[in-house]
């Protein structure tokens, strides 16, 4: 117990007890053979993001901080935190901060809950919803492996408790993958979704690499095509990190491994080194890349392809069907 420091505000890579009493990893990974890989350059001037404030900024960062809310644009030091926060939108991560498995790619707190849940998230995430006025909200958490259903029977309240104070808001959600289980992807799809997610972050070569070894390239296939098959109404997404020495003609395959799958939308972009503890970036990809990558995608049938450096999986979600790259 010596080296856990009981403050939320440790050091990267420290052990730390959380609010909830949890003992976790701060940013997920602790320093290793990966914090001695420096990136392979420096970041490139399109890589530029401006610093968060502004009116509407701190309204967002109020509500959040007044309803104890968890963002993935915090928890995952998103670059657009600025962007989203200044339009009034914000992605909202349920379960608490802390999740049960380490990705090398994710700065999210890593740990055992050992079964705590937040009986009261649901009413507070309505209350945010309805007082931020969100037409179009992105629910995403952490994993939960600890809990018997991995959290779908929370996602699924936290969704009929938008539903019923904000009718009129469409909800997103970017799902854990449930350990494959079909059950609990339909528990989450039947609570009513606009767009169901999940990422498959990179391409098979790399998954292992890349992801906590309980998540799965063909997992996140599967549970994608089942979310279809279950509710052919909603729209299925997923995401892809570049830049991590993935190869071109990988990258076209897994397009077509996702497009067997059913899938409507499909987003990449650039994966940037949250710490020195994570995986460093093999690559910047260029924006002439990310365009090439659209127009592809496009060619084989996605209803939409969101490509830039700084895109996200949530990033300008409720734009998505516009058909011009949410604007960029």
């Amino acid at each position: 117990m010596a080296d856990i420091i009981p403050v939320i505000r440790a050091r990267s890579g420290a052990k730390f007890i959380s609010s909830q009493g949890t003992k976790a990893v701060k940013d997920g990974m602790r320093p290793g053979k990966l914090s001695e890989i420096p990136d392979s350059a420096p970041k490139p001037p399109w890589l530029r993001v401006r610093i968060p404030a502004g009116e509407r900024y701190q309204e967002v960062r109020e509500i959040v901080q007044t309803h104890q809310l968890n963002t993935v644009c915090a928890e995952s030091k998103c670059p657009n935190i600025a962007e989203c926060w200044g339009r009034g939108t914000a992605t909202l991560m349920l379960m608490g901060s802390v999740c049960t498995r380490a990705c090398k790619f994710c700065a999210v707190n890593t740990g055992n809950p050992h079964g705590w849940l937040d009986q009261n998230e649901p009413a507070s995430v309505a209350d945010a919803v309805a007082l931020m006025q969100l037409k179009y909200v992105v629910l995403t958490s952490v994993d939960r492996d600890d809990l018997l259903d991995g959290g779908a029977g929370h996602y699924a309240d936290c969704i009929r408790a938008i539903h019923e104070r904000s009718p009129e808001t469409a909800v997103e959600a970017l799902t854990p993958d449930f350990s494959g289980s079909e059950a609990c992807v339909a528990k989450v799809l039947d609570a009513g979704l606009t767009t169901f997610a999940q990422n498959i972050e990179t391409v098979e070569r790399l998954t292992h690499d890349v992801r906590d070894i309980r998540a799965g390239y063909r997992q996140t296939l599967d549970v994608l095509a089942f979310a279809k098959r279950h509710a052919p109404g909603t729209l299925t997404k997923t995401s892809m990190m570049l830049g991590l020495g993935e190869s071109a003609a990988e990258i076209e395959q897994a397009m077509d491994d996702i497009r067997a799958a059913n899938v409507d939308i499909l987003t990449f972009g650039q994966y940037m080194r949250p710490t020195q503890h994570h995986l460093p970036v093999h690559r910047y990809v260029t924006p002439d890349e990310f365009k090439a990558y659209r127009d592809l995608g496009l060619s084989k049938g996605f209803r939409e392809v969101v490509s830039g450096a700084l895109v996200r999986s949530s990033y300008r979600a409720e734009q998505v069907l516009a058909h011009n790259n949410v604007g960029l």
